[in-house]
């Protein structure tokens, strides 16, 4: 409890150093929900009490909605996220989400739930603390201790124990993250694999694929990309070209880029928003939520983050609907994910353009290995029905 007291001032002073940078970021659009929310405590209690899920992002959360449709009929479910873009699926799907605020104001923010599941590495220590004070069960999921974050986890073992100590239950994705866990002082901890393998993306939507055509779709593309994607190009028969932008705000960006590169060239070009067609040489994703859609109808994707040293993005998604996987090779982040894919292309931004030219003779990805959700679900629903009966 003194490490605790101690740790909560150091937030504190911590908070106040950075509030001049908080207070100016929070007029950008990217964080204008997000910052008051988490920072300045414009955000209210979850209303009921129920399983309190917390995920950083859209990836995350898109990771265990399977999960949460299968047990959303007995429990009432609670969603805390991170990024905007959270926020706005966790809303979509019709759940009650709310921002994690920082940790200075979790002590206030937090109420009892029944049960408390985190995914992967959001490892916030004043959340654990609270949440066993307010002796709820807690549970982390799909956890993971990647090679690049290992000589930091070790280098803070000290205060990793100190969080662990108060997680009830882990779920690892293998026996490697198991053993990195428990040098860390993590314990009762059960490896049921990657569970972002497990769950086949949820199609919301199913659009027409226009006769014949070959849809190549660039997905979750960040600044500098979509250019290299651009010039490397081929226009063939039937060939369309489809770009979604990873962040909302660069939509207007990327579509100048567009319209910059078709001037004066035998190419057509529509945006998504205003159709939801694909009959055009180029298509320009300008909305959330449709990736997976346009995934389940695409012959190959180029799957953005992994041409800049972004760290790469989940390419489970693309995998499941028999996609040929072309990526950058800056995959740092998904290195793990990776290893379970076979005929996946990692190549360097000036091969892109030759591939291009041979896409439809390369060999569609597939996935090795898949995690089992079926025990975490288990997990959840024998611990619920045992704070009932007590």
């Amino acid at each position: 409890m003194v490490f605790a007291i101690f740790y909560y001032i150091a937030m504190v002073l911590l908070y106040i150093i950075f509030l001049p940078l908080l207070f100016f970021k929070s007029f950008s659009t990217k964080y204008k929900d997000a910052i008051p929310a988490r920072f300045f405590y414009k955000n209210s209690k979850f209303d009921k009490q129920g399983v309190w899920f917390h995920c950083c992002s859209m990836g995350e959360l898109k990771a265990i909605e399977p999960m949460l449709e299968t047990i959303k009929s007995k429990y009432h479910i609670n969603l805390s996220v991170i990024t905007d873009t959270g926020y706005k699926t966790a809303k979509d799907l019709g759940f009650c989400v709310r921002f994690l605020p920082f940790e200075i104001w979790l002590p206030f923010w937090i109420g009892t739930q029944k049960m408390l599941v985190v995914m992967e590495a959001e490892l916030w220590y004043m959340m654990f603390v609270v949440a066993k004070k307010l002796k709820i069960k807690t549970v982390l999921i799909n956890a993971r201790v990647s090679d690049k974050s290992w000589h930091r986890y070790k280098k803070f073992s000290w205060f990793y124990k100190k969080i662990f100590k108060n997680i009830d239950k882990i779920f690892a994705q293998s026996y490697i993250d198991k053993e990195r866990l428990e040098l860390l002082g993590a314990t009762n901890i059960e490896v049921v694999g990657n569970i972002k393998l497990s769950n086949k993306p949820i199609v919301t939507q199913k659009y027409q694929k226009p006769k014949d055509s070959f849809i190549i779709t660039a997905g979750s593309t960040h600044e500098k990309e979509e250019s290299l994607i651009l010039d490397s190009f081929v226009k063939e028969k039937n060939n369309c070209l489809v770009i979604a932008p990873r962040h909302p705000q660069r939509f207007e960006v990327v579509n100048n880029l567009i319209l910059k590169y078709i001037k004066n060239k035998d190419i057509t070009y529509s945006r998504f928003s205003n159709n939801k067609r694909f009959d055009t040489d180029i298509v320009l994703v300008d909305c959330l939520g449709e990736l997976v859609n346009i995934f389940a109808i695409s012959d190959a994707v180029i799957l953005g983050g992994g041409f800049e040293k972004i760290g790469g993005h989940n390419p489970i998604e693309v995998v499941h609907f028999d996609n040929i996987l072309i990526s950058g090779k800056h995959i740092f982040n998904q290195k793990e994910l990776f290893r379970y894919i076979e005929n996946s292309y990692m190549i360097d931004n000036d091969e892109l353009k030759k591939m291009m030219k041979n896409i439809r003779s390369l060999k569609k990805a597939k996935l090795i290995d898949i995690g089992n959700s079926d025990k975490i679900l288990k997990y959840i629903k024998d611990n619920n029905e045992q704070r009932k009966s007590i």
